[in-house]
């Protein structure tokens, strides 16, 4: 059984396996990187915080607070920040948030008593780095370059984006923000679509636009931005909306990748004030996995993100965010084991009413992962009526494949994996309808989505409609663009055959209802598990017997195949039973035929 995460982001559960690179990376070399000057002028917002003007130099004992009280003029309450021993470090008027500092052990309890302060709470159970007050850039990584190649993945034709591609790959008028550890913007994959103008960095909670600071200090965001709008320019990897745009709000702050309240908070309010049509949020709000409103500290932290969200949803963005790694049922919460993360963790009993956020705020979509095939992820987090809908994640050695920092590719698992997905998705079906909001995108989401019922496992409840694993069921990228697949032309066997040890396998499929011969062009989808696909060769058999081979014995120790094949049938009659045959000629190595499909 694979593991949960014990803290966010709610990365990978299998090592990293990168392209033309060592198997682990090197922590990011922050200080190596030159300062970059900042703009002489910041983007235009709506709402800029007010930054404090603080002389005194970082101390330890330092630590962040949310200072919450009317949304408007917040400078009587700023004022009694500065009165109380404390500094502002910045403030979002809009939603009536202050992120204080203060080394004072009596700040909160001395606020809360302060006219016009309605709840104060502090968001760490660390001291604030000293980074906060001179934060280094992000490194910016040599980049690799990758021959052409760009086959499809199988999480991609799980969901239907590679035949989506046919009809839409989004507009480039939809921004999405990817608020995570950072986007490696250089990436060949990325570049084309990457937003620099609408990137920054909100680590520590303050809006930092100086070119880069938006880069990646993990390789968590940039995997995630690759799912969603990898470039379809014949190399790596295609998003599933690759025509679409997107911009980073690193929200990590360096060392420790934890996402505190504050750094959530900014990089909500960002996100609104700079068009974000969509957001991913691959993480929880550190450092406690559920927020519980009778503690204080957790209550002020859960009321500052909700203003946040609020306030981007009212500006017209979707937020979607991970269901968590846990296997833990969101529905019947008991426990917690994993809290605080950036401290000493201790278990505590928790009810329902303690929050995992931001997925469990109100209009957030909150995302299950899947394994391919349409079978949960043995990771994912579930529970009936919070799963809004489910996307592939990975599972076991099948990981999702996408882009890493510095030209190069790698897997990953979690619900990080299956909750850009749906991002992609929703921009797909934004860019079809003008002007939509993000509560019609919700319902959409939702319409979409093909029903996936329960497995024999009884934590799933619900019905086939709407369940405890899957939501409304898992989305369908073709749905999304208004395709569907021609009556007649695309035929699946989703069938499991087991291929073992030294043996040959078929797995048949019936086409009919097709004029004449196959096509010059026939499109051969091929999901195979296997370990070590070198013992391998595949077969496309044609109902006349004809043999096509699609994979001889290539790729070693590589795990699975996911490819679709082209091959050149038209001398043959396409109706009738055309077979997958596969052949393992060695031992100690086995696997499955999990689906193959044709499309005429």
């Amino acid at each position: 059984m694979i593991p949960p995460i014990s803290r966010r982001p709610r990365r990978l559960l299998a090592g990293t396996v990168a392209l033309g690179a060592a198997l682990t990376f090197a922590a990011p070399a922050l200080a190596s990187t030159q300062p970059v000057a900042p703009s002489a002028t910041a983007p235009a917002r709506a709402t800029a915080p007010v930054t404090a003007r603080t002389t005194a130099a970082w101390a330890a004992g330092t630590r962040a607070y949310l200072v919450i009280t009317a949304p408007g003029d917040t400078s009587a309450v700023r004022s009694a920040v500065t009165a109380n021993g404390g500094t502002v470090f910045s403030s979002f008027d809009a939603i009536g948030v202050i992120v204080a500092h203060s080394a004072s052990g009596t700040f909160a309890a001395t606020m809360r008593g302060v006219g016009g302060v309605q709840q104060v709470g502090a968001t760490r159970t660390a001291d604030v780095p000293a980074d906060a007050y001179n934060p280094a850039l992000p490194a910016n990584p040599a980049q690799s370059t990758t021959p052409s190649g760009e086959p499809v993945r199988w999480d991609m034709s799980q969901i239907k984006a590679d035949q989506a591609w046919a009809v839409s790959t989004g507009s480039s008028s939809v921004k999405v923000g990817v608020l995570d550890t950072g986007v490696d913007d250089q990436h060949q994959d990325l570049s084309a679509n990457f937003d620099a103008a609408d990137s920054v960095s909100c680590a520590y909670g303050k809006p930092d636009t100086r070119a880069g600071a938006w880069r990646d200090v993990d390789s968590h965001g940039t995997h995630v931005a690759g799912t969603i709008a990898a470039a379809r320019n014949g190399k790596g990897v295609v998003g599933v909306a690759p025509g679409v745009k997107i911009a980073s709000v690193r929200l990590a702050e360096p060392g420790s990748t934890l996402f505190y309240a504050e750094n959530t908070v900014c990089g909500l309010m960002w996100a609104g004030d700079h068009g974000f049509k969509v957001t991913n949020n691959s993480y929880y709000t550190d450092p406690w996995q559920f927020n519980c409103p009778d503690n204080a500290d957790q209550a002020a932290i859960i009321e500052g993100v909700r203003r946040a969200q609020a306030y981007a949803e009212g500006k017209g963005s979707l937020q979607v965010a991970a269901a968590g790694n846990s296997n833990y049922d969101l529905a019947n919460k008991t426990t917690d084991t994993e809290s605080p993360n950036d401290s000493t963790p201790t278990t505590r009993r928790i009810t329902n009413a303690c929050l995992d956020i931001p997925t469990e705020l109100p209009g957030v979509v909150t995302v299950s992962a899947m394994g391919s095939g349409n079978v949960k992820a043995s990771y994912s987090n579930f529970g009936n009526g919070v799963i809004d809908v489910a996307a592939p994640g990975g599972d076991g050695s099948n990981g999702v494949y996408s882009t890493l920092p510095g030209g190069k590719y790698g897997t990953k698992s979690g619900t990080s994996m299956a909750s850009p997905h749906v991002v992609g998705v929703a921009a797909l079906l934004a860019s079809t309808t003008s002007g939509i909001t993000p509560a019609q995108l919700r319902d959409k989401l939702a319409v979409q989505a093909n029903d996936v019922a329960c497995p024999s496992d009884s934590r799933c409840t619900g019905t086939t409609a709407k369940n405890a694993f899957f939501g409304e069921g898992q989305v369908d990228a073709l749905k999304a663009v208004g395709g569907t697949v021609p009556p007649g032309a695309y035929f699946e066997n989703t069938a499991d055959v087991a291929i073992g040890d030294n043996t040959t396998v078929e797995s048949p499929l019936t086409v009919s209802g097709v004029t004449g011969n196959a096509p010059a062009a026939l499109k051969v989808g091929v999901n195979i598990v296997h370990t070590y696909i070198g013992d391998l060769k595949v077969d496309l058999v044609a109902p006349d017997g004809t043999v096509y081979t699609l994979h001889n014995h290539t790729g070693g120790s590589a795990d699975d195949i996911h490819q679709t094949y082209t091959v050149d049938a038209s001398a043959r009659v396409a109706n009738g039973t055309w077979k997958l045959r596969v052949n393992d000629n060695a031992g100690g190595d086995t696997g499955r035929i999990d689906s193959w499909n044709l499309t005429f």
